[in-house]
């Protein structure tokens, strides 16, 4: 199992999610890391992970898409703008 698999799938502990987040940002996988932030069934603190983690891969473009996503929550997409800047 890959680290997006992990970082989604639904019996996963939080510590082993976490990790696997911390694998894609390492990894630089910057478009995994925008669905992780689109997942609406994943839970904040790991969504807040994944878009923390294209601040850190340089997903500048990534950050502009989700700001803009009013799908996202409020926050999240007010979080992506701060980091776009």
């Amino acid at each position: 199992m890959n680290a997006f698999q992990k970082a989604v799938k639904t019996n996963v502990t939080r510590t082993a999610r976490k990790k696997a987040i911390r694998e894609l940002i390492a990894g630089d996988e910057r478009r995994n890391l925008a669905v992780l932030v689109r997942t609406s069934g994943l839970r904040g603190e790991f969504r807040r992970q994944a878009i923390d983690g294209l601040d850190q891969c340089s997903g500048t473009g990534l950050l502009e898409e989700l700001a803009e996503d009013r799908s996202l929550e409020p926050a999240l997409r007010k979080r992506a703008e701060e980091l776009c800047r």
